[in-house]
């Protein structure tokens, strides 16, 4: 399925999606898409109890970690209005995945430090 995290994601991958998920605003926003369903920006706006231009930050991140999806619809009025939902997603972590994701980081390849001599 398109979109959907792997069980086991590249370390890129994992850094994305946790770092999507290590804000309260955004667990808010995947809890509230995974218990109310689909929603548009300014109702989920209404909901969750923040602006329209934080929400949209932060959708797109969630969208960028493949955790939801967003599609622009119109309405009956010929309002444009943006449609976002979960992407079913399911992670395992254990200390194997870590270690497996680690090894294939490319953002930020291996720092070096340099060893003085005295």
């Amino acid at each position: 399925m398109a979109g959907v995290p792997p069980p086991h994601p590249s370390g890129d991958e994992l850094l994305k999606i946790l770092a999507a998920l290590g804000n309260p605003h955004r667990l808010r926003i995947v809890a509230a898409l995974a218990e109310g369903g689909r929603n548009y920006v300014s109702r989920l706006a209404r909901d969750l109890g923040i602006g329209r231009p934080l929400l949209h930050m932060h959708l797109q991140r969630l969208e960028a970690a493949g955790l939801v999806t967003g599609e622009l619809e119109l309405s009956e009025d010929g309002k444009a209005m943006k449609y976002f939902e979960v992407t079913p997603f399911a992670l395992t972590l254990t200390p194997d995945v870590v270690a497996g994701a680690a090894r294939t980081i490319t953002d930020g390849e291996k720092e070096t430090v340099k060893e003085t001599s005295e």
